[in-house]
């Protein structure tokens, strides 16, 4: 999956991109988007590692899109916001960081330091984009309803579905409380609507206030969470076995890293479930809500070609068994249908006839 890094100029918007993928972005020598890879952390998966020996482990992962801050408050600021739109548009999930540290040496934007506003300004932008949108497609379908045509239909009812779009818009509420049905969700695919999109809001503090500070409370966010950049850049800077006792020090229970990439899965409506054989023990992502079939095809097309069933047990049952051979003595492991809802946390071992 895809998360995009989203928010004004020195927010500590890019030291949070190198916090969570360890690559540090130069926006001074390319303005473009830079883009980086990350792990999910599994402490699951290396437990089932450890209990079949697998010759190989391979983790999830997401990408992550750092967007040039924009000065929206300048005619280029507005130009640099437009030409990053499209990648905007291509993420699942939106991460907004807002400033709430203060530094001498990092001049706020706008000479303030206000989270709320900064986000209020940043939800404007993104409420607009879409109203541009909705409103010159409204323009398109009204011009084609005064012409002959068999898709009157399809256009009236698109037409209806894009006036309460609008409305929301106007009203400052996002897409994702119009448009609520697989079928709405297909007709507007191809607009990829900003405020469809689930929002991190990621509050970057200075590290003195990183256990005090609460997360700010949002409308229309799907999470939201403190961080403090600067001590996750000292994090990565330890070695692994410093890392833990600078947390403790700190009164942390993990790096923010951690929370922020399990954040951004779950916003994203993804679970994880997890293969695993003497060759190799793997997490896999899914959309919550698919199923044992769509599993099998993410798994390999060949394996949900030929699906017989799943037989499946969750991860929490495996534990308390200690191993699938105690599991199945026990009858935890279940025979389960193409139909079956995949759960977060399922091992699934597929058979298949190809």
């Amino acid at each position: 999956m895809n998360a995009a890094i989203i928010g004004l100029p020195q927010s500590g918007k890019s030291a949070v991109f190198a916090a969570i993928t360890g690559k540090v972005p130069d926006h001074h020598a390319s303005p473009e988007p830079h883009r980086a890879v990350s792990h999910i952390p599994e402490p699951r998966l290396k437990y089932l590692a450890d209990l079949v020996r697998p010759k190989k482990v391979t983790e999830e992962t997401i990408e992550f899109v750092d967007v040039p801050g924009c000065s929206l408050d300048a005619p280029k600021g507005q130009e640099e916001w437009r030409h990053v739109l499209p990648t905007v548009r291509l993420a699942q999930v939106l991460v907004v960081v807002v400033r709430a540290f203060d530094n001498p040496a990092v001049p706020p934007y706008r000479g303030r330091i206000d989270p709320a506003a900064d986000f209020a300004e940043m939800w404007d932008e993104l409420i607009f984009a879409d109203l541009e949108t909705v409103t010159n497609r409204i323009d398109k379908v009204e011009k084609a309803l005064k012409k002959p045509s068999k898709t009157h239909d399809a256009e009236k009812h698109e037409l209806a579905l894009l006036t309460r779009c609008r409305e929301a818009l106007e009203s400052n509420a996002p897409l994702s409380t119009v448009i609520t049905t697989d079928e709405e969700r297909k007709l507007f695919s191809s607009f990829a609507f900003l405020t469809e999109l689930p929002i991190v809001c990621v509050l970057n503090v200075s590290d003195d206030k990183v256990t005090t500070t609460p997360p700010l409370v949002l409308p229309h966010v799907a999470a939201s969470m403190v961080l403090s950049a600067e001590i996750e850049a000292e994090l990565n800077a330890l070695e692994p076995e410093e890392r833990t006792a600078f947390l403790e020090d700190l009164g942390l229970p993990e790096p923010a890293r951690a929370r922020l990439i399990h954040t951004c899965h779950q916003a994203g409506g993804m679970i994880t479930f997890f293969t695993m054989n003497a060759e190799e023990a793997r997490a896999w992502s899914l959309p919550r809500g698919h199923t044992a079939l769509e599993a099998a095809a993410k798994v390999h097309t060949d394996l949900a070609r030929g699906f017989i069933r799943a037989e499946t047990i969750s991860y929490d049952e495996l534990v308390a068994h200690t191993d699938m051979k105690g599991a199945k003595a026990a009858g935890k492991v279940r025979k389960e249908g193409k139909t079956y809802v995949v759960r977060d946390g399922d091992i699934l071992q597929i058979l298949s006839s190809s």
